[in-house]
């Protein structure tokens, strides 16, 4: 295989975490009676740009189809977050009513509805027909297709060009990057801006937070990376912000590299040396994350194995695709954690791939009370134990697997 950016052998293994089916494929149960789809999940280095990106196996339109089931405005936390990036924009940006913001990625509107609220046009896009449905019934305006500088193109021809374009956690889900980013530089306006969001490497790395690798992310993204592939494509970042949201994300700012006329922040240069003095620029940097991930996985499951044995009943929070990369590597089943309690109606009454745990509403926990109720979404674990605080009036605990086993 070769790296999708710069076309260089890939031959430096970060981390192998077997086979599992692509995260978000929740399963029905007429499917528990069908075999599933399962792909290798491996991701490589490129050593000369260093993009961690996953081995090619599954096509971007087996990831997202039609009944893709992560819909973004179920979480408090991300919708506050999105809140303060529209209010910080607009201000920054002194974006007004004659202004265009165009989202990639706009799911289920849970960005652009802030950015409606303020007055501002705005349009999104969304391949995915479920989440585009559920923007539209807000009222905003949706193109249904995937990004690609094909579509920037012909919404530039249509006078679609943006002052602002916003990229929150797509670019890593992307197998065509240089394409991708491309369109960005063919949809902005002279002096537009684009922001790109994206859980950083670094903190994968560091807390090895190995559930944020499943198929539908193609790429684990640095600085260093990605100011290369925006370089290459006509952009050039001129500022980045570190935000904590996925367990430790980049907000990176780019403009036109011909026409751009912000200058470059300290901010891009202290990111850069950070990822450096870490390691992020040799293969040394990486050498023992398939340890370190193995151990995280053998001690989870040791827990769950000695719960089991103690007689004390184990349930899950969260059905969310980190959650599933975690039980399919540590080959979790039912006979360990009973069930996933989710608020998203679309998955509640399905199946976890892979795992095929069943998924259930939140009443569920109720009448259960389990002993232990494992926080797979870890990066919302307060979010999490503030809603559920009544599990602890039975006794229950809160459990995350990741950095490390701990009760909350």
């Amino acid at each position: 295989m070769n790296c999708r950016h710069c076309q260089s052998p890939l031959h430096l293994s970060l981390v192998d975490l077997g086979s599992s089916p692509p995260s978000n494929a929740y399963l029905t149960e007429p499917a528990l009676h069908r075999p599933e789809a399962w792909f290798p999940l491996r991701v490589l280095l490129c050593q000369h740009c260093w993009l961690a990106q996953t081995e090619d196996f599954a096509d971007a339109d087996q990831l997202f189809c039609a009944d893709y089931s992560y819909f973004s405005s179920f979480s408090v936390t991300w919708l506050n977050h999105c809140q303060r990036y529209v209010n910080d924009m607009i201000g920054r940006f002194s974006l007004h009513s004659q202004s265009l913001v165009v989202e990639v990625a706009a799911n289920d509107g849970y960005l652009l509805q802030f950015v409606q609220r303020a007055q501002i046009p705005c349009l999104g896009i969304e391949p995915t027909a479920g989440t585009a449905a559920a923007a539209r019934a807000k009222g905003l305006n949706i193109v249904e297709d995937f990004f690609s500088a094909r579509l920037a193109e012909d919404l530039a021809r249509r006078g679609q060009q943006a002052d602002l374009m916003v990229a929150k956690n797509v670019l890593a889900h992307v197998p065509h990057i240089n394409d991708f980013v491309a369109g960005f530089r063919l949809l902005l306006k002279e002096h537009g801006v684009a922001t790109f969001e994206f859980p950083h490497l670094l903190k994968l790395l560091q807390e090895c937070q190995f559930d944020t690798i499943y198929h539908e992310h193609f790429s684990y993204l640095s600085l260093a990376a990605v100011g290369q592939i925006l370089e290459s494509n006509g952009l050039r970042v001129f500022d980045v912000e570190q935000v904590p949201t996925h367990g430790g994300s980049l907000r990176v700012f780019a403009q036109l590299t011909q026409t751009g006329t912000h200058p470059s922040t300290a901010s891009v240069a202290e990111v850069m040396n950070e990822e450096a003095e870490a390691g992020l620029l040799s293969a040394a940097g990486y050498a023992d994350f398939q340890a370190r991930t193995d151990r995280i996985k053998n001690n989870f499951v040791h827990f769950l194995i000695e719960a089991n044995n103690d007689g004390k009943s184990v349930a899950a929070y969260g059905a969310a695709a980190k959650g599933n990369t975690l039980l399919n590597y540590a080959g979790i089943r039912s006979d360990l954690l009973a069930f996933v309690v989710d608020r998203n109606p679309s998955k509640q009454g399905k199946f976890m791939p892979g795992s095929r745990i069943p998924i259930v509403a939140e009443e569920h926990l109720q009448q259960r009370k389990p002993d232990y109720v494992v926080i797979l979404p870890w990066n919302l674990k307060e979010e999490v134990v503030a809603q559920l605080s009544y599990v602890r009036s039975w006794g229950g605990k809160f459990v995350t697997a990741i950095p490390e086993l701990s009760l909350v």
